[in-house]
């Protein structure tokens, strides 16, 4: 066929796509933003781990100091320098500053809101909740979380789940309208425990194998006379026969057991991690992206410091996360991992630059500072600054909508894209985000 191009420089052959796709219902408009999102030569096939430091971490006093400030802001820590010439961030990370050519920081995160439930939404979804919402009547998961729409973007590799939240599932974190096809596999245990074991992984005890399986067909050929009966109306049975259908193939997936099985790993790989629920989580989540889960969510808490904010850091949290993260990210660099696994690390926002009466820090959204590495990220950036006392980003501010088309883009789903509700109302995956281009 000729390929003779357009004065707008459409070719023939193109056209008659865009003839075959308007007739399925996609717009001109749509298809060329598809077109043009697929010639850019996007990563794919990357992975993703969100570490999320429930409560909020203190980023004045980690990622983003600010020595020259009055004491009532500066704190008790003192600044250390990394292995990246000019970049410095907190004493109590010796082990993550050595590192800090394989990550990037953003020190001028902004989200509209200091409350946990809302702001949790925000962070793991994209989308800030409507209007009225209140954590305690409502659902804290109005959209789907960012593993849930990979999950139904990319689906899965293999037999492994492609969403796994671990080692339980945050509020925000569920599938939302999406449904229960691409809700997260939830651990529901903590894998520094001496018998860890994920309990969803271990078929009754007094059934065998092979009588598993049995009970499996005729349980098949009993629902092929209910079929009729599951309508539409009807979606909570739908949802109960996807959950045991799942359950069922992840209990004779040799391979998914495998992944949970973190006591195949050797003493002094997981001593490095540090054996804490952080630190084992850590490595968990790197067996299950070697295995070929897409996105594993680390749900990390208590992060909430209102009350003596620096020696709970000092001594309970910040060495937790200085071995967890450091080891993760040597670890993927060591098995050649980590340009193929994007790693976030952050909390719903950051905490009050003021030191409150109590020795500690209070809520605060207003401006924050989000750590990203791997996958397509540069690493050793700073992008962006906070103002001096790391009350305001000074110039653009980034937000949980920017961070959303960022992660997207390097796992090669297109921001733009849309789902529709069960109302039939369109909804953009990534908000109207921007991608930062800063980091790549």
């Amino acid at each position: 066929m000729s390929q003779k191009r357009y004065c707008d420089g459409v070719s023939r052959r193109d056209l008659l796509r865009i003839g075959t796709a308007c007739g399925l219902g996609l717009s001109l408009p749509e298809l060329l933003r598809q077109q043009a999102f697929a010639n850019e030569g996007v990563r794919k096939d990357v992975s993703l781990i969100i570490l999320f430091l429930k409560g909020g971490l203190s980023t004045i006093d980690t990622w983003d100091m600010k020595p020259d400030a009055p004491a009532e802001f500066r704190g008790e820590f003192q600044p250390i320098s990394t292995n990246v010439p000019g970049i410095q961030i907190g004493e109590h990370l010796p082990r993550v500053a050595q590192i800090l050519d394989r990550f990037s920081l953003v020190r001028s995160f902004y989200q509209r809101s200091s409350d946990h439930g809302p702001a949790d939404h925000y962070m793991l979804t994209g989308y800030h909740p409507l209007a009225g919402f209140n954590p305690n009547l409502h659902p804290n998961n109005q959209r789907p979380s960012h593993g849930s729409i990979i999950a139904r973007k990319l689906g899965a590799r293999g037999s492994v789940p492609p969403y796994v939240c671990l080692p339980r599932m945050h509020a925000s974190a569920g599938s939302a309208y999406l449904g229960s096809a691409v809700a997260p596999f939830v651990v529901e245990a903590d894998p520094n425990a001496p018998n860890f074991a994920v309990p969803d992984l271990t078929p009754p005890l007094a059934i065998q194998a092979d009588r598993l399986n049995d009970r499996q067909a005729l349980r098949a050929s009993i629902d092929r006379f209910q079929k009729s009966g599951e309508t539409a109306a009807n979606r909570q049975a739908q949802a109960v026969d996807v959950f045991q259908q799942r359950a069922f193939e992840l209990m004779t997936s040799s391979a998914t057991k495998s992944a949970f099985d973190i006591h195949e790993e050797p003493d002094a790989l997981r001593d490095a991690y540090g054996r804490n629920s952080l630190g084992q989580s850590c490595l968990m989540a790197r067996r299950l992206v070697e295995a070929g889960v897409r996105c594993v969510t680390i749900d990390h808490t208590n992060w909430d410091t209102h009350d003596n904010n620096f020696s709970v850091l000092k001594s309970d949290l910040l060495p937790l996360l200085d071995h967890g993260m450091s080891t993760l990210f040597r670890d993927l660099t060591e098995r050649g991992m980590l340009d193929s696994t994007l790693v976030v690390v952050t909390g719903e926002f950051g905490r009050t630059p003021r030191i409150n009466g109590n020795a500690g820090r209070d809520h605060w959204g207003p401006a924050f500072t989000v750590a990203l590495g791997g996958g397509g990220i540069q690493g050793g950036r700073v992008v962006g600054a906070s103002d001096a006392r790391a009350e305001r980003p000074e110039g653009v501010a980034h937000t949980p909508e920017d961070l959303s088309a960022t992660m997207y883009r390097l796992l090669g789903i297109n921001p733009a894209d849309e789902f529709y509700t069960p109302e039939g109302r369109p909804i953009k995956i990534a908000n109207d985000g921007k991608v930062i281009t800063e980091l790549l």
